[in-house]
């Protein structure tokens, strides 16, 4: 119950469907002589929420700070080059990221861009640790595969061995993930691979899982232009999601930090 409640309350939240909210409650309060005043202000709340988060430079503002707490593993050429602490890790975590059920595609081709963006720094980071095996994590919804075994099967497609790979299918978020990749590791050290704006959070819940984890996070969107340009001063359905998953993120930390687990 508490499960779906915090899901539930963290989707309102968002920036878009807040802002729906908003309009359709202006809408009403219009309508209404005593309160139209109330709902042309409700509108222009909802219009300047879009405004402020879907502009690029405000979006940038909001993940970098997510985004460059921990660095990511740098290029590694050859065995030789292989950071110490990586190549003390046992199992390369990649946490779920969402997929499309399409009939019809590869893997890799149904994985949503953050998972994509996951499972090919995990198999990037595999390609130099040669005994080490891959955790891939993701529920099934309904009567469909799982997420961890499209995760799995795109890591096959880009060169992993099936027998390499374990799976995790019933977490349904970062925390039981953590949970379930303590019962699998132990005490051994994981490379823990996501989002680099959704890091800081599954790091502070591996850490209260007592997961001994190393960051390597991947899919960043906070990535600026080397020279400024108008295009950094405009909006865009980009921006806004990087908004969105900031605040998701911040709102998810805070979550924790009230259950004393952050």
């Amino acid at each position: 119950m508490l499960f779906w409640l915090k899901k539930s309350l963290s989707y309102w939240l968002m920036p878009l469907p807040l802002c729906l909210v908003l309009i359709v409650a202006a809408w009403i309060l219009t309508r209404t002589e005593k309160r139209a005043r109330v709902g042309r202000r409700l509108i222009a709340a909802a219009g300047v929420i879009l405004l402020l988060l879907g502009n690029a430079t405000v979006s940038m503002w909001l993940v970098r700070p997510l985004e460059t707490l921990y660095p990511a593993i740098p290029e590694i050429r050859s065995a030789n080059e292989v950071p110490p602490e990586l190549d003390a890790c046992q199992f390369v975590v990649v946490l779920g990221g969402g997929y499309g059920d399409t009939s019809g595609l590869s893997a890799t081709n149904q994985l949503s861009p953050s998972a994509l963006a996951r499972v090919v720094e995990a198999v990037r980071i595999l390609r130099f640790l040669p005994d080490v095996r891959l955790i891939v994590s993701g529920p099934a919804e309904d009567d469909r595969p799982s997420l961890a075994s499209v995760l799995a099967q795109a890591a096959v497609s880009l060169g992993v061995d099936r027998s390499r790979i374990l799976l995790i299918d019933t977490a349904r978020d970062t925390e039981d993930e953590s949970n379930a990749v303590k019962a699998l590791a132990g005490d051994l050290r994981v490379a823990l691979v996501t989002s680099a704006w959704h890091m800081p959070r599954a790091m502070a819940l591996f850490r209260n899982a007592q997961v001994d984890a190393l960051p390597c996070p991947a899919d960043f969107s906070a990535r600026p232009n080397v020279e400024f340009s108008l295009k950094d001063l405009g909006w865009d359905s980009e921006s806004l999601e990087r908004s969105t998953n900031a605040i998701h993120e911040r709102l998810g930390y805070l979550w924790l930090r009230l259950r004393g687990k952050a």
